[in-house]
């Protein structure tokens, strides 16, 4: 397992290095001028030239690269043009408000969705699968922003059980933090909830029809024996692959679900640089995504390979 561990983390670097290309190329293609941005229409050709050598827009391409490039290896992902902040503390500030909300909605998808799917594949074709079925169905249909907004209005707005906006950091009050993070972690985990419930569902049907538990079955052992021990964990090893995407996908649904309940977590902030073509945060945030993604993949090779030993490398 540390040898899997060692490999990914190494893995890692050319695969940073490969996007920070790929993004840095990509932002000095963009058809505006950040200067043009910041200074507007009332700035002189004096102040034009003077504020390019100040950002290092007068340079060529590939040589900002390297100098961002050095930098970013002693941990400088470089300053926003617009407000002079640090890229990483910027990032590294709204980085816990983002991994709380997707922590607390892939808790949330993990939970209703094996809770749905071992109760639709115990009772295969009775009500329970077809209304299982049918709210799996439902739930990948809705976007999360409009559902958000559902939720919104009914228990925040009429029922006034939670607020409607803003989050509040764990170490200010855990309670009021688990308030403000309830309405969009469902907002957000349904998706992935109704996700999980098809695939635990169509996993159990078939481990459950697998002779060794109609050996165990024989043998007198109870029924929540059986399923916790020896169906689910059997079950839930393709159900981590699904998983995995689904993280990555509650990751880029924050973003979107942030703005709804006026969250300032790294959607904010992505969604504010990209409008002012802010290139330094918009680098820096790409790296920062792309490294969550990779630290989710290797978490769920590290599951999967305590769950099956037969992946576990040699």
């Amino acid at each position: 397992m540390l040898r899997l561990v060692t490999q990914r983390l190494l893995a890692l670097v050319p695969l940073l290095f490969i996007v920070s290309v790929l993004t840095f190329s990509f932002t000095s293609l963009l058809p505006s001028d950040p200067v043009d941005l910041i200074l507007g229409d009332v700035g002189t050709n004096e102040q034009y030239e003077m504020l390019r050598e100040r950002l290092g827009l007068n340079e060529p391409v590939v040589t900002r690269y390297f100098i961002w490039l050095g930098k970013a290896l002693q941990g400088d992902l470089g300053t926003s043009f617009f407000n002079s902040v640090s890229v990483m503390e910027a990032v590294m500030q709204r980085l816990p408000v983002t991994l709380s909300l997707t922590a607390a909605a892939a808790l949330i998808a993990l939970v209703v969705g094996i809770a749905a799917g071992i109760a639709a594949a115990l009772r295969p074709r009775s009500w329970v699968d077809r209304f299982a079925t049918l709210g799996a169905t439902f739930g990948q249909a809705i976007p999360n922003f409009w559902f958000g907004l559902i939720l919104v209005a009914i228990f925040a707005v009429n029922l006034r059980w939670f607020p409607a906006t803003g989050f509040t950091p764990i170490t200010q009050s855990p309670w009021e933090w688990l308030r403000s993070i309830i309405l969009p972690s469902i907002a957000l985990g349904t998706a992935s909830s109704a996700a999980i419930a098809r695939q635990v569902r169509s996993a159990m049907v078939g481990v459950l029809q697998q002779d060794y538990i109609r050996a165990a079955r024989a043998q007198g052992l109870s029924t929540r024996r059986i399923i916790f021990r020896h169906a689910l964990t059997n079950a839930l090893v393709p159900v981590v692959a699904v998983l995995s995407f689904q993280t990555t996908v509650l990751l880029g649904g924050a973003l979107v679900v942030e703005q709804v309940f006026a969250i300032n977590g790294l959607g904010t902030l992505a969604i504010g640089a990209v409008r002012q073509q802010d290139i330094p945060m918009i680098q820096g945030l790409v790296l920062v995504m792309v490294a969550l993604v990779v630290v989710v993949q290797l978490l769920t090779d590290i599951i999967y390979g305590l769950l099956n030993p037969k992946a576990r490398p040699s």
